[in-house]
């Protein structure tokens, strides 16, 4: 399971159970290969997601092409590119919005604090830009190839 922790006001902040079940209908996709569609039927069953869930998620996956529907009876999804050139980040960044903990940081969603009275010192916009660089770097660099080869490796897959 992935989790990051941080605080907004005092509320933890991790992804949420609809990036989790992305990611593991992602990786399943992965493992089964590039090429061929496979049924939601297939995935919900085999991961333990509901379909009904899955079909939500995977429209929203389907948008800025990380899948790619095929219609017709042996139709279904399909990774929409290469499995080395989708990361976690991808994923997250549609299934949760910005990686940043606070917009004040946020590469995609900036907007600054309205209590702040000065970014340039402000030691904890420093804190969480640095907490959102090694997110963004380490999410960057995992992608859904080499996640999946390690699950087939462990036998999870």
């Amino acid at each position: 399971m992935i989790m990051f922790i941080g605080l907004i006001g005092f509320t933890p902040v991790m992804i949420s159970q609809k990036a989790r079940y992305a990611l593991r209908a992602l990786l399943y996709l992965a493992a089964k290969g590039d090429t061929m569609p496979v049924q939601i039927s297939e995935i919900a069953e085999s991961e333990n997601i509901p379909r009904k869930f899955l079909e939500q998620i995977l429209l929203e996956l389907k948008k800025p092409g990380i899948v790619r529907s095929v219609r017709g009876r042996q139709g279904g999804y399909a990774l929409g590119r290469s499995a080395k050139d989708i990361s976690f980040a991808d994923v997250l960044r549609v299934t949760d919005g910005p990686l940043a903990l606070s917009p004040c940081v946020s590469v995609m969603a900036y907007r600054p604090c309205e209590d702040c009275f000065d970014e340039a010192v402000c030691a904890i916009r420093k804190a969480l830009l640095a907490a959102r660089d090694a997110t963004a770097e380490i999410l960057e660099s995992r992608n859904l190839a080499t996640a999946a080869a390690q699950l087939k490796r462990s036998g999870a897959l």
